[in-house]
């Protein structure tokens, strides 16, 4: 009798329960035709240095100069969750993707692509990204600081021209990722930071350096290759766990210290690498 009082006692509560629960079940939004918008945000007319700020999730981006305004081009996207959001807050410029708040996947033949320009007025450019591909070429442009944040991604940074004014911080944090920035030279930045995990990835320190650069590596498991063209004074001081590192002619060591002689500018790295594999080369 007890049993049977209890059996029906958790079942009324059960029921209760239930009225009052709701259970969000996986959404996977269905890919339509594709769409393609003009992107178009002109120079901000707030006081200070426009300051650019690129959110992006999964999918392709491109950037390239030769915009009009502070940046212009297209978003190609055929899930409409993925259509792009643009603000103005004074000097502040945001271009987002669009609220996937609730989906749980997409879909494999989903489309979401930006091939944006950025424009020639001094800006400072902050990139936030998830799971995608990109190729950034932001050569001859006047960016006074680049921050890139992304998770798996596979990139190809370049600066092919030099920077047309003073650069403060190029700041680079990846996750497990294929990462190649190249060109650093022409941007000339006064400090470098770059942080990544399990990943292959390529510092190229050529181009025209402008000043002195101080950077900070921090690397997991991942395979770092650092080249400074020969000629260029540098110092790269190894912090390191278990990692091998391989260091190409010019470079001389002395403890964990590596140093190439030159004149001009100098390079002053510390690298604080995990079990990975660091590469110094020309």
């Amino acid at each position: 009798m007890i049993l049977r009082l209890l059996t029906i006692i958790l079942a009324l509560a059960m029921a209760t329960m239930a009225c009052g629960f709701q259970m969000d079940l996986p959404q996977v939004p269905t890919a339509g035709p594709e769409v393609t918008e003009q992107v178009n945000v002109p120079v901000p007319t707030g006081s200070g240095t426009p300051m650019l700020s690129l959110g992006f999730g999964a999918g392709e981006m491109t950037l390239n100069p030769g915009g009009e305004g502070l940046v212009s081009g297209t978003a190609t996207y055929n899930i409409p969750v993925l259509k792009p959001n643009v603000s103005i807050n004074g000097s502040v410029v945001k271009i987002t993707q669009g609220n996937t708040q609730g989906i749980n996947a997409i879909p494999k033949d989903f489309k979401n692509t930006w091939d944006f320009k950025l424009g020639s007025s001094p800006m400072d450019l902050t990139i936030e990204a998830g799971a995608y591909k990109a190729r950034y070429e932001l050569g001859g442009l006047a960016l006074t600081s680049v921050t890139v944040k992304d998770g798996a991604a596979d990139v190809r940074l370049s600066f092919s021209a030099p920077n047309t004014t003073d650069m403060g911080v190029l700041r680079y944090e990846t996750g497990a990722s294929n990462v190649i920035v190249e060109g650093i030279g022409n941007a000339s930045p006064a400090n470098l930071i770059f942080k990544c995990g399990a990943g292959n990835y390529t510092l190229d320190f050529s181009g025209q350096l402008q000043r002195n650069i101080t950077g900070h590596v921090e690397a997991g498991l991942g395979n770092v290759t650092i080249n400074i063209p020969s000629g260029v004074p540098a110092q790269v001081t190894v912090e390191s766990g278990l990692s091998n590192i391989s260091a190409g002619n010019g470079w001389q060591v002395n403890g964990n210290t590596y140093t190439q002689e030159g004149s001009g500018p100098a390079i002053n790295i510390i690298v604080d690498i995990g079990a990975g594999n660091l590469t110094l080369g020309q």
